[in-house]
């Protein structure tokens, strides 16, 4: 399995020979509102042409409707003849867009040899929730690949420890960049990745969704450096840069 960052949430990922977009986010830097009127987002380029990250893929998934996770440009760079994933709810706009084969994931859906299987998230707790919407995260499993748990816009919460603990995934996917919204926390935070890694001790659990937006308060290097401080070893916790290509292997293989 290869697992490409590129941007925030999008993920370009290989599997059983088989390439699956996650999350498509293609806008310039700076070409979306400010969250907090730090700065207009996203903060950073793409570290490739949506041409480029496009190449090849033969299926989407699209974890809920923020503008970061599904924005106007790859509403309309996306091919429209691809099949798209998405949560229960957000089929119709996305048929709206254009887009023809859309499977909203209300359990499981097989694909190809790849099954995929729906999670439960929480993109913060308390009334925040009913602002953010719902979002959902996902399972994905296939023959001789590694269990990939991506656990999405959701704070960690009952619901995400026990999908960890009773699915015990080799990797899992996190947003730890403690974005908040109102000075609630609707992602993941630098203490919730190592509860995380300690959940899951003998899971890789990789980091992404960093450095990208202006409501996020934790960086790649301040997440290292608590982990680290916390015990967690770099080789449990990845945090890849934008563009990075990580390689990624079952035990079961």
């Amino acid at each position: 399995m290869k697992l490409r960052l590129l941007r925030n949430a999008t993920l370009k990922l290989e599997i059983r020979g088989r390439i699956v977009l996650i999350d498509p986010f293609f806008a310039p830097k700076g070409s979306r509102p400010s969250f907090t009127g730090r700065a207009p987002n996203p903060l950073v380029e793409l570290p490739a042409s949506p041409e480029e990250i496009l190449d090849g893929v033969e299926l989407v998934v699209v974890s809920h409707l923020h503008a970061d996770h599904f924005d106007p440009v790859a509403q309309s760079l996306v091919p429209k003849h691809l099949p798209m994933i998405c949560q229960p709810g957000d089929e119709d706009k996305i048929r709206s867009y254009g887009f023809s084969d859309v499977m909203p994931l209300a359990k499981i859906i097989d694909w190809n040899g790849i099954r995929l299987q729906r999670r439960e998230g929480s993109h913060g707790l308390g009334p925040v929730v009913k602002k953010m919407g719902p979002v959902m995260g996902f399972s994905i499993t296939a023959k001789n690949e590694p269990a990939v748990y991506w656990a999405g816009d959701t704070v960690l919460y009952p619901a995400v420890e026990a999908i960890i603990t009773g699915t015990k995934p080799e990797i899992i996917i996190i947003h730890p960049c403690g974005a908040r919204w109102d000075g609630d926390l609707i992602t993941m935070d630098a203490a919730e990745a190592v509860a995380t890694c300690r959940l899951a001790p003998d899971a890789v659990v990789i980091a992404t969704h960093m450095e990208s937006l202006d409501h996020a308060t934790v960086s790649r290097d301040e997440l290292r450096r608590y982990s680290i401080e916390q015990g967690v070893s770099p080789q449990q916790l990845l945090i890849p840069l934008d563009g990075e290509t990580l390689q990624l292997a079952s035990r079961q293989a």
